[in-house]
């Protein structure tokens, strides 16, 4: 009993020592946010590559392991400063830039008022420049550059209302920024022509000027952290059927990868058995939400058998359809498809606290055990 327990505790290590040794490398500063700054996603996707080609996995699409794609988005590489009420604002703590802001070098005073559905409204209309007052510095995307520029405040980071400012914030608007799918499987040994995808995106929101990015730990290298993990394993345990993966680039611009390759498939998507697509994964205390469960639920049924057998998570709910990540555009095309994220722990979204320190990937080895029993079931083992 001793040496089993023990045995299952190494297991724990050596699965949670994966995950984290990824989360961590990804999320480090060299990656920049896996955006689209200091060529953050396309090391990253240069990584994932390098990953799938360690573990013995072919590439998807003949000899090359990426899918190029292209599309429009705002970024922000240069200055990055801002002033208000006489108080020097940081990036990223004390504020953010609106994802769709011009460039803007200014100052001056007085505001005209308005109100935003979660937020206040100033406009100083000399200047064309906005400022939003929030309680949570939440970043995004642009495909598109305004004609005003605007910045989003911590509310508790100033004293009362904004009265005056002084920016310099530079943009870059790309026209057609190159990105990739990192797509690879492993061969089946009976069903090679059939298929269950795990999928996770990569990117993430990138960087702020010079100094600042968003590691994205939870949203999403632990995602990415259990399809490696789960690559790994199949690539020394082949199954009947053929496992693919694909970490998809574009997902945090609008879903553009997955809905890219649903567009142009590297494999028929009427081979493909099953999708498991895996975001937010790096909490878990209080369970999973899947979803698709209700649009699919002999195979929801399937994973709940696998949960209490194993005795893994403490509840798995369900949800319907939503286009809430990479899964949406497979299941529009007739793909079945889950999506599942964690529930619990860290709040941290879209934000530069988002990172591996504070991670705890505590449900790192029940979601692998999960996803490797509810596949089984999948092949009808």
């Amino acid at each position: 009993m001793v040496l089993m327990a023990s045995a299952s505790i190494n297991a724990f290590a050596q699965e949670q020592s994966f995950g984290k040794k990824i989360v961590d490398t990804l999320t480090s500063p060299y990656f920049w946010g896996r955006g689209y700054t200091n060529d953050g996603m396309k090391k990253a996707a240069d990584f994932i590559e390098n990953e799938f080609r360690s573990y013995g996995l072919q590439p998807m699409a003949g000899k090359d392991y990426q899918q190029s794609f292209s599309y429009p988005v705002n970024t922000f590489p240069g200055k990055m400063q801002a002033t208000v009420n006489g108080k020097e604002l940081v990036p990223g703590k004390d504020f953010i830039v609106g994802p769709e802001s011009k460039s803007i070098k200014a100052e001056g005073s007085g505001f005209k008022r308005g109100k935003g559905k979660d937020s206040l409204l100033f406009y100083n209309p000399e200047e064309a420049f906005l400022i939003e007052l929030a309680d949570k510095l939440t970043m995004d995307l642009s495909p598109q550059v305004a004609d005003y520029g605007k910045i989003t405040v911590d509310r508790r980071s100033i004293d009362g209302l904004p009265k005056d400012f002084k920016v310099n914030i530079e943009n870059k608007f790309v026209k057609n920024f190159k990105a990739n799918n990192i797509c690879a499987f492993v061969k089946g040994t009976a069903k090679p022509d059939s298929f269950i995808f795990i999928t996770a995106h990569y990117d993430h929101l990138g960087g702020l000027g010079a100094a600042t990015y968003f590691p994205g730990a939870n949203d999403n290298a632990s995602g990415v952290s259990l399809l490696l993990n789960l690559a790994h394993y199949y690539a020394q345990h082949p199954q009947k059927y053929s496992m693919g993966f694909i970490c998809f680039a574009g997902e945090e611009a609008g879903l553009i990868g997955s809905k890219y390759f649903t567009e142009k498939p590297l494999v028929p998507l009427q081979n493909i058995r099953f999708l498991i697509n895996t975001d937010l994964a790096g909490t878990g205390e209080e369970g999973i939400t899947v979803v698709n469960a209700t649009e699919f639920p002999k195979e929801f049924a399937m994973m709940n058998a696998v949960n209490d057998e194993k005795k893994l998570l403490t509840k798995i709910n369900s949800r319907g359809k939503a286009a809430n990540s990479d899964h949406y555009f497979f299941t529009e095309k007739g793909v079945p498809s889950f999506f599942f994220y964690t529930l619990g722990g860290i709040k941290a979204y879209h934000d530069v606290f988002d990172k591996a320190a504070t991670l705890p990937l505590n449900e790192h080895e029940d979601l692998f055990k999960l996803i490797v029993g509810f596949n089984e079931k999948l092949m009808g083992k």
